[in-house]
């Protein structure tokens, strides 16, 4: 099919270099492209590819601007002519991680959209979309505002895409149902050859599929992609890849206390040992006590001591404890639901690591019953457990160290303080495992968290040694 009801200005790619690249031109030719995925040293870069390269880092350009031939139409890679030409292909393609591709109009007025790397080598395939096959957004894109604009962003590819103009956010909108374009020009009164292109750029990107000839798409047949959801795929990403925009970036932030303010409130005052390693049981544990669930919290989760550390140029205090923190951060909390422990009442407690003692939280015989409940199915068991230890995390303290991935840092920290647990419960006489208990926000109702500047991260059960 043609493409007919075309614009009366027509399409026109445009290239960039990212926002956080910087390019420094030094003497005897050096040129060195300095990105967040690393340096490139682009000294043998003609004279062509350099100003091509100096034009890119001020923000879109058309390379036709500085002599240089745009992508025809059908090609999946630029068809550079030309020695100089040649020479700025290979520059792109080992700069992909830091190169911006989009698409405007030839009215001057900037991009409708652009597509924006966020891996350090993504693959963009530019290929025209028959207009009569079925597409759609990938089942892992989402729609979402970021920065005043409208984007399109998944974990399943390197690319995320900025809709910068009424015309691509109508399209990118219209394709949450499998539609061919020829419909979507239709449906949202754009130029059809501006949506093939838009669409072009979305598939190119990864962030749209094209169905085959019997209107299938092959994500939804792909048994390694069907292992995932969007949220476990998402989850993982951002956990492990600077993939969010800024993330790694240092930000200026008040200190966050480096223990949560339980306020004046009279706790309950635990077990301190004497002993300076806990000594095997000599027979099992036939009942859980205060003086048990003291030691425990004392040799695995109480503030040994307050210092102070240099990083970055500037000093800051930290607190040590007995189990791993990276960058003692030290953000964790912990909650002990009580259920059958002589010395203490039944209920939810909050943990004073300096004080050492346990501060009321809940006594709700509902909200208590609910978390033993939980863990008891969690573990699969046929009675609740003694005690429950809920752990949170304080998103002040997670974000209060500059760097990126917060989140996946406190996952170490949670897996190094369930480790500390174990062990130390096993040496005690006691049993301790992991369960995931939380249902529909209980934990943070039950724990009065104040979400989500506090949020639940894990759950270890308690009990005797059977």
């Amino acid at each position: 099919m043609e493409l007919r009801d075309r614009s009366p200005l027509g399409t026109i790619p445009l290239f960039s270099l990212a926002e956080d690249s910087l390019l420094e031109f030094g003497e005897d030719g050096v040129l060195v492209a300095i990105t967040r995925w690393g340096e490139f040293d682009l000294s043998a870069a003609t004279p062509l590819a350099r100003e091509a390269l100096r034009r890119m880092a001020l923000g879109p350009v058309s390379l036709e601007n500085v002599g240089v031939p745009t992508t025809p139409a059908g090609a999946v890679t630029p068809a550079w002519t030309g020695a100089d030409d040649a020479s700025l292909d290979a520059i792109l393609t080992r700069l992909a991680g830091s190169v911006v591709r989009s698409l405007g109009l030839r009215d001057g007025m900037g991009p409708l959209l652009s597509v924006v790397p966020v891996a350090s080598a993504p693959v963009f395939a530019h290929t025209p979309v028959d207009l009569e096959r079925l597409v759609r957004l990938s089942r892992f894109s989402a729609l979402r505002s970021r920065d005043a604009k409208l984007t399109v962003e998944s974990p399943s590819t390197g690319y995320h895409a900025v809709l910068a103009q009424p015309w691509a956010v109508r399209v990118a909108a219209a394709l949450g149902r499998p539609t061919a374009v020829a419909e979507l020009a239709a449906e949202t009164g754009v130029p059809l050859d501006v949506v093939a292109e838009v669409v072009a750029y979305l598939v190119g990107a990864g962030l749209v599929v094209v169905a085959d000839q019997e209107g299938r798409f092959a994500e939804d047949d792909d048994q390694v992609l069907g292992l995932w959801s969007y949220e476990e795929l998402l989850f993982h990403v951002n956990s492990r890849d600077w993939r969010v925009v800024g993330a790694g970036e240092a930000v200026e932030r008040p200190p966050a206390p480096l223990v949560k303010d339980v306020g004046a409130a009279t706790g309950i005052l635990l077990h301190r040992p004497v002993a300076a390693e806990p000594s095997p049981a000599a027979a099992p544990v036939r009942a859980f006590d205060a003086a048990l669930l003291g030691e425990l919290l004392f040799r695995t989760a109480r503030v040994t001591s307050v210092d102070t550390v240099r990083r970055g140029g500037t000093r800051r205090e930290v607190t040590r404890r007995p189990y791993y923190s990276v960058d003692c951060l030290y953000e964790l909390e912990l909650y002990v639901t009580v259920n059958r422990c002589r010395g203490l009442p039944r209920g939810i407690h909050h943990f004073d690591p300096v004080g050492h003692r346990l501060v009321p939280v809940n006594d709700d015989p509902a909200d208590v019953a609910a978390m033993l409940d939980m863990a008891m199915v969690a573990a699969a068991s046929r009675r609740r457990p003694a005690a429950l230890i809920s752990v949170t995390a304080r998103a002040d303290r997670m974000a209060s160290v500059p760097g990126g991935l917060p989140y996946a840092r406190t996952l170490l920290n949670l897996g190094a303080l369930q480790q500390s647990l174990f062990l130390t419960a096993a040496a005690l006489g006691l049993t301790a495992r992991a369960v995931v208990v939380d249902a529909g926000g209980q934990v943070g109702r039950a724990l009065k968290l104040d979400w989500p500047s506090e949020v639940g991260v894990g759950e270890s059960i308690l009990d005797v040694a059977r």
